[in-house]
């Protein structure tokens, strides 16, 4: 086992990591920013190092200043969270060649996986089936092809994701002028202006099956996420199990997750992304890293995702098989609190928070590192805290999560958990027949100003 990780991110991520690393018996080396003098993490760890002033790149994304951070501090290890450098399989090579290890997917899977397209390619030759749409990133006239697949098709960057570089396309005129808009948009976002077309599915759901895999060959695939309830193709609200899915379907989703694992020769966790729509699924993408909503597959199947991937990157084998990990435990939620003002179309609100009075009692897990006083950065992530309910069903998790959402008291900062209340309460979601267009559709947002101007 590893004495030493340094944890290359910041906020709750960070302290999630210091937690387990704490359990486990592990020393933790924080890094931070200017900007971060004041944040959580940065007291909990072991030690802490300054790697730069306050922009992403100059900071967390400076993977010289990361790795140099990691040799004075003796380091084994490094966990980069999600974000940042996760995905980056450069720097998972970089930490390899200075003899540290990269608590995430070997570089060969994660440049199989980490652009779109490519993992669309993977997916086809492993049997898994993908949204019909271009078989490669677009390099030439595509309105043949595009004409095949037929319109609507939506257009996607290659390299990231967050709806940056999207756009839906109706009609063959709007083909080219649109294509160049994404282009730029997802060269400004990530660096890379590669994009790709694919048909658009109008009432989707979007399910993420969580996995996880070990150096000997083993891989587990657990219960799906239900990530349909998003603004702007940013999450919301998530939940296990997903009301839409039946077990069969859920059976078929996780064989074609491991599929797709072991054809890329993927180890530690990861997840597999679909989207669901009239009783079939396709594959999306892979985020080739943690993603924020863990825990929610945490509480369904009463896992310590962050612990396993610590111990397979150790060279541990799966504690656990197949059977095990489909286990579902009880019904979860999470709630993504974000500074942003939900009657300004989520406009990022940092700031100091004044007041912080945190939910408890049974079946209520707050990830955070705010605390009352702390001043929200302007230069990352809006969010302030996860907000994780699990009871024994649906109708008791919403209720419960009501409740929680209800004790959240934030001042100081405009935050999205009004807004989360109303997604509960509203019928709509709790029938759990809804879309990715859930928001729209509902009118929520509308609701929402109207209740704050009163």
């Amino acid at each position: 086992m590893f004495k030493r990780i340094l944890i290359a991110n910041r906020s709750e991520i960070a302290v999630r990591v210091i937690r387990a690393c704490r359990e486990l018996g592990i020393e933790t080396v924080a890094v931070y920013s200017d900007a971060d003098r004041e944040s959580r993490h940065v007291a909990m760890a072991d030690r802490a190092v300054c790697i730069g002033p306050g922009p992403a790149k100059l900071s967390y994304l400076d993977q010289e200043a990361v790795l140099t951070a990691a040799e004075i501090t003796q380091s084994d290890a490094i966990h980069p969270g999600y974000g940042f450098l996760s995905e980056n399989a450069d720097f998972a090579e970089a930490c390899a060649k200075r003899g540290i290890v990269f608590i995430g997917p070997p570089p060969e899977a994660s440049r199989k996986l980490g652009f779109k397209s490519a993992g669309k390619a993977v997916a086809r030759a492993a049997g898994v089936p993908v949204v019909p749409g271009t078989k490669s990133d677009i390099t030439s006239d595509v309105s043949k092809e595009v004409a095949d697949i037929g319109y609507p098709v939506l257009i996607k960057a290659s390299a990231g994701g967050g709806g940056k570089g999207m756009r839906i396309v109706r009609e063959p005129g709007e083909l080219k002028a649109q294509l160049e808009y994404a282009s730029t948009e997802a060269k400004a976002a990530f660096g890379d202006g590669s994009v790709f077309i694919e048909k658009l599915l109008e009432r989707p759901r979007h399910v993420e099956i969580q996995i996880a895999a070990d150096k000997h060959g083993n891989v587990v695939a657990f219960p799906e996420r239900d990530c349909t309830v998003q603004r702007r193709h940013q999450k919301l609200v998530e939940e296990s199990p997903s009301p839409a899915l039946t077990p069969q379907i859920r059976r078929d989703m996780q064989d074609a997750a491991i599929r797709l694992a072991k054809a890329a020769g993927y180890q530690n966790v990861g997840t597999v992304e679909f989207l669901y729509q009239d009783g079939k699924f396709y594959f999306i993408e892979v985020n080739a890293r943690l993603q924020v909503e863990h825990p929610v597959t945490e509480a369904v199947a009463g896992v310590d995702l962050m612990e396993l991937m610590i111990r397979v990157a150790a060279g541990e084998k799966l504690p656990f098989g197949q059977e095990r990990a489909s286990e579902i435990r009880c019904h979860a939620i999470e709630h993504r609190i974000n500074a942003e003002d939900p009657d300004n179309h989520f406009m990022p609100c940092p700031g100091r928070i004044e007041r912080l009075e945190l939910p408890g009692g049974a079946g209520v897990r707050v990830d955070t590192h705010a605390y009352e006083g702390y001043t929200i950065p302007s230069y990352y992530d809006s969010m302030i805290a996860k907000l994780i309910i699990s009871a024994g069903d649906r109708p008791a998790a919403l209720r419960r999560s009501l409740r929680a959402l209800g004790e959240l008291k934030i001042e100081g900062v405009k935050t999205t958990a009004s807004m989360h209340a109303r997604v509960v309460a509203h019928p709509v979601f709790m029938g759990g027949d809804f879309d990715t267009h859930f928001i729209e559709k509902t009118g929520l947002l509308d609701e929402q100003r109207k209740e704050t101007r009163k």
